[in-house]
């Protein structure tokens, strides 16, 4: 035992107990806050006004505990059932992108809690009510065709029911909406039967009207085929009709300028039969000139 009393090495237990209290009390002096987080000091249960930004601080060991809470943009979630206008039931799920205020953070943390606590009891709530209340607002048919209205609805809303319950804690403008997305609408299987034989209907409707319209193009086209066809016809008709009028007022100018061509016309037609005459007697001499059509005969020589 005194030989173990004179030996170094009875100093190595009271250096240890000294390294590991110091390296205790060193690791409860320094703390690194994460990126994207604040670090919110509670000395002794109390939280400090002053929150600390990302990166390494130190802190009075022991007795300072710093939370981290998370600045970063996130997301929450809800889903709301209510009536519309026009009494359907509909089903809402609604996404809103928002963060807190990292200057608030140690009020935040104070006052409502983490930000998993502001999310279940600040956030989803305030959605399902300002979701039911805007949806009693327009019909189902208006929450479809006016979506983008009744996102901006309910966004405004969100916005005033935060303010004024953050307002009586004193925590204004300690959550800040992003953004808001309506993900989805549910409607009641009657209702969506409904718009399924009503889109049917007006696709039945729409078919018809362009298989009229098809049908009228087609009379019209027929018509004035037909119209282009008798344009064409009484063209042809009338040009005839002038170039034979115009035939025959040359041939009568010419007929009346030369009687000759008569007699002529006559002679041609004539098949060179003389006229019979039933009974005896001396077949009668006729004079050729009295013939339509004849000239008299020249005397021979």
């Amino acid at each position: 035992m005194n030989d173990f009393n004179r030996t170094p090495f009875r100093f190595l237990i009271p250096l240890g107990i000294f390294l590991f209290a110091s390296f205790a009390v060193l690791s409860s002096m320094m703390v690194i806050v994460e990126a994207g987080n604040v670090g919110v000091v509670t000395t002794l249960g109390a939280v400090q006004p002053n929150a600390l930004p990302e990166g390494f601080h130190f802190k009075k060991p022991f007795i300072d505990q710093v939370e981290q809470i998370d600045v970063r943009l996130t997301a929450s979630h809800a889903q709301a059932t209510a009536a519309s206008k026009d009494l359907q039931s509909v089903s809402t799920q609604v996404t809103m992108q928002y963060s807190l205020n990292g200057a608030l953070a140690p009020l935040i943390y104070q006052r409502v809690g983490t930000l998993k606590k502001v999310s279940a009891s600040l956030v989803e709530p305030a959605i399902q009510e300002c979701v039911k209340g805007v949806t009693a607002k327009f019909t189902a048919e208006e929450l479809v065709t006016k979506r983008e209205l009744v996102k901006q609805q309910i966004q405004e809303a969100l916005s005033h029911f935060l303010d004024s319950t953050l307002k009586e804690k004193g925590l204004s403008n300690a959550v800040v909406i992003a953004n808001l997305a309506i993900t989805d609408f549910n409607f009641s299987t009657e209702f969506n039967r409904a718009i399924e034989a009503k889109v049917k209907a007006e696709q039945m409707a729409l078919q018809a009207k362009n298989e009229k319209i098809m049908r009228v193009t087609q009379a019209e086209a027929s018509a004035e085929e037909r119209k282009l066809s008798a344009s064409a016809e009484a063209y042809s008709t009338e040009i005839q009709s002038k170039a034979r009028a115009d035939a025959i007022q040359r041939e009568a100018l010419a007929l009346k300028q030369s009687p000759e061509i008569i007699q002529l016309r006559s002679i041609e037609k004539w098949d060179g039969v003389l006229p019979r005459i039933s009974g005896g007697g001396v077949v009668p001499f006729l004079n050729v000139g009295d013939v339509p059509g004849a000239s008299p005969m020249a005397p021979s020589r």
